[in-house]
């Protein structure tokens, strides 16, 4: 466990009746990094939330928030959270709400117009949130999240609802709060775009922590295999086929398939073919390959 954490989750177990539904959970978030927190649907995610937000006790083990007990005042003034189903007085403005939170977070309120505008919603922030789409109120609880800075930020599938643009904006946000220090807990499945924004990865199955590393790392741990796909120069790709083996693509392509250890020997045998080959690719396993690894997903 790290020492300088603004979130330390140690040994965590939640039991609802005879039903385990978080093992023996150890996990940390230090400032500024971003942990995308994977499992499907009943893996505890939301359970290990709504403990660190103090809203639910643990059966056992600890959990420490910027060095403070879940659900204190001191820490819910430390923590940000974004639910996936936000909601909001639907006769209130979008104006009226964002100063309300800042009223109630000891922020003052001439902070309200350039949230609104950071989240895209300055023009609409006038309009009455009942007559808002999903979205536009996704983007106002991401507002009401960069209120005063918070050391910590949960946020459970922050994409719900967005448009490609708003996405992207929201990663770029995201990126900006890590940049400042704040440590960020992401439950998502939006798998391609925490693949490429977040800094760790940790997945849940069944209530235990089956993975949490960086993603070089969790690759080379599973050990999945590798697609290389070689272009053919001219009619080049059954000579290929012939020497190399694998399945031939299009009729202009060859694609093999091999072990991480196999994989310089494949590329020296590559080289040799010389000019037979216009182009190499090399994929290695997405994150969904390897979401499907550590999650059972492709397992019998």
């Amino acid at each position: 466990m790290s020492k300088d954490a603004v979130l330390q989750v140690e040994k965590l177990c939640k039991r609802y009746g005879n039903s385990d539904v978080l093992k023996a959970i150890s996990l940390s978030v230090r400032p500024g990094e971003r942990v995308a927190l994977l499992g499907h649907n009943g893996a505890g995610k939301t359970t290990l939330m709504k403990l660190i937000l103090g809203l639910t006790t643990a059966s056992s083990g600890e959990i420490s928030v910027a060095g403070l007990a879940p659900g204190s005042v001191e820490a819910r003034r430390a923590v940000a959270y974004l639910p996936e189903a936000v909601a909001f007085h639907p006769a209130l403005n979008g104006r009226e709400q964002l100063k309300l939170f800042a009223r109630l977070a000891g922020e003052p309120t001439h902070v309200v117009n350039a949230l609104l505008e950071r989240v895209g919603l300055d023009e609409a922030a006038d309009r009455r949130i009942g007559t808002w789409s999903k979205g536009m109120r996704q983007r106002l609880g991401l507002a009401q999240v960069l209120l005063g800075r918070p050391r910590l930020a949960l946020l459970d599938e922050p994409a719900s609802g967005l448009d490609p643009i708003s996405r992207h904006d929201l990663y770029s946000i995201i990126d900006e709060m890590a940049a400042q220090g704040t440590a960020l807990l992401i439950s998502s499945h939006a798998l391609t775009e925490v693949e490429a924004r977040t800094d760790r990865i940790a997945i849940l199955r069944k209530g235990e922590l089956v993975a949490d590393d960086t993603l070089a790392h969790l690759s080379r741990r599973a050990e999945l295999p590798i697609r290389l796909r070689l272009t053919a120069k001219g009619d080049a790709a059954a000579e290929i086929h012939a020497r190399l083996g694998g399945a031939r693509v299009n009729g202009a392509s060859v694609e093999l398939i091999c072990h991480p250890d196999e994989k310089m020997d494949r590329l020296t045998r590559i080289a040799a073919l010389g000019g037979l080959v216009g182009d190499l690719e090399m994929t290695p396993p997405s994150l969904e390959d390897l979401y499907r690894h550590f999650s059972g997903k492709d397992r019998p």
